[in-house]
């Protein structure tokens, strides 16, 4: 069998279990002809035990307008947001404390966000998300 051509490789952020046809599914997926309820129904089917966090999601869409998705991990501002107990992070990242979180929270995401991550081991992971936490005006205590 002949392999697929990809027409486009379209990205985006939705709420698990939680995909309509309206934006921002619909604004990414319709000008590729895609049938869009087959997506919702297939990413919401997926998602369901994720329910109430966003899940990226990366869609592959073939020429003959079908197509294939692979959902990632939770952003990590997402879930340093939720370990903090904060709607929203500093204005002032740098001059202005949000919040904070502890070391063990900040293992707890990295090991969750490991696959998706590029670093080489759970240390490096460590301290991608430290740095997210410094950024968002979080100290990690």
């Amino acid at each position: 069998m002949a392999k697929k051509k990809v027409a486009a490789v379209v990205k985006i952020q939705i709420p698990a279990g939680q995909a309509t046809p309206a934006p921002p599914v619909g604004t990414a997926l319709g000008p590729h002809g895609v049938a869009i309820m087959d997506f919702c129904k297939a990413y919401n089917a997926q998602t369901e035990a994720q329910r109430g966090t966003i899940i990226p999601v990366e869609i592959t869409i073939f020429e003959d307008r079908t197509f294939t998705f692979v959902t990632k991990t939770p952003p990590t501002p997402v879930l340093l947001r939720e370990a903090a107990g904060i709607t929203k992070a500093s204005q002032n990242p740098g001059r202005e404390v949000a919040g904070s979180v502890t070391a063990a929270q900040i293992e707890e995401i990295a090991k969750i966000k490991l696959p998706d991550l590029n670093a080489i081991d759970l240390e490096g992971a460590k301290l991608q998300v430290e740095g997210t936490a410094r950024s968002m005006g979080l100290t990690v205590s």
